[in-house]
């Protein structure tokens, strides 16, 4: 590992004593940062055992950061792909390392002035509009994907990843799959989807000057496919002030939950003026993105079902999967 890091970013930074901290892991990609000196940068590579290539393909995300890099979307710089198995038993990248402030809680956006709260609002549609509005062609990405029947297959994939790790017995799961694929609306038009856009993917600069997206992070599940699936996730992850039952959802937990943050309904509109994008359909991708996030949470819970991790009583994890699917429900019925 020493000697490929040298040879791939030796030239840019001064690497004695560099040492490894890991930053996240589990299931999803492994990130670590590697420091040496004053400096830093980003490794990514996929989770050390019982690993899916399709699911975790590195150079896939190697070869995102590299076509968008160069475009208005904030993304780290890709620095070095390293596909030789012997250096780290597997394809890995290194990017850049972006400073900056990241809010994952209530008292992190509790801490911001109420300007920079609008501002954030706004930010985050627009760089969504942003990615969505690049040709995939035009930045080499016209094969990064399969964008025809792209909803059908989120719809069948899901369902498929719910009957495999689900422990609940949840007949109104099976009813939201249903109704979901009879109200598959016709994809409006095809564009880079990031697949988990959410305000804590978000490095940001907060300065009061010249406050920015530093980068959008956390690309694994990017894809071709029907931008509005991403925007019918990103607000089952938006939590409007007034929105008590919003409060039994353990995800990005009152992130939004401040006076100066747009409601939903704004996000919606605001995005609709942005892209131009028509939002008729905006209740199918919102119950998608609901059945998506029960699905996850049905998988943690199942976790602690089976015994991998503790404290499951404090989390309410099941509550939240009903809670979820009982919204996706009422998005279909309107």
């Amino acid at each position: 590992m020493d000697r490929w890091l040298r040879s791939a970013v030796g030239d840019r930074f001064d690497l004695a004593g560099w040492y490894a901290e890991p930053i996240s892991g589990g299931l999803s990609n492994l990130t670590y940062r590697l420091r040496f000196q004053d400096q830093s940068v980003i490794l990514r590579r996929p989770p050390l055992g019982g690993v899916l290539p399709s699911a975790h393909d590195m150079h896939r995300e190697w070869t995102l950061l590299v076509a968008l890099h160069p475009t208005r979307v904030p993304v780290p710089e890709p620095l070095a792909l390293c596909s030789d198995n012997s250096v780290l038993g597997g394809t890995f990248y290194v990017m850049s390392d972006v400073a900056g402030a990241v809010l994952r809680t209530h008292e992190d956006t509790g801490a911001l002035a109420m300007p920079q709260r609008q501002w954030l609002s706004t930010a985050l549609v627009n760089a969504l509009s942003d990615l969505h509005a690049l040709v995939p062609d035009g930045v080499g990405l016209g094969d990064f994907g399969r964008p025809n029947g792209f909803n059908e297959r989120q719809v069948r994939r899901w369902r498929q990843q719910w009957q495999q790790s689900s422990r609940q017995e949840l007949p109104d799961m099976d009813a939201l799959f249903t109704k979901l694929g009879e109200q598959i609306p016709a994809t409006s038009d095809v564009a880079i989807v990031h697949g988990d856009y959410r305000l804590d993917n978000m490095i940001l600069n907060l300065g009061p000057r010249d406050p920015h997206i530093n980068a959008i992070v956390d690309w694994e599940l990017s894809t071709l496919g029907d931008p509005l699936a991403d925007l019918g996730l990103a607000l089952t992850y938006w939590h409007d002030l007034d929105d008590q039952e919003r409060a039994l959802i353990p995800v990005a937990l009152g992130v939004t939950a401040h006076p100066g943050f747009m409601s939903a309904a704004e996000i919606a509109e605001h995005y609709s003026t942005v892209s131009g994008r028509n939002l008729d359909n905006l209740s199918f991708y919102v119950a998608l993105g609901a059945m998506k996030l029960a699905v996850i949470l049905a998988g943690v819970d199942a976790r602690f079902t089976d015994g991998h991790m503790a404290q499951r009583s404090s989390l309410g994890l099941d509550e939240a999967v009903r809670v979820l699917v009982a919204r996706g429900l009422r998005q279909l019925a309107t």
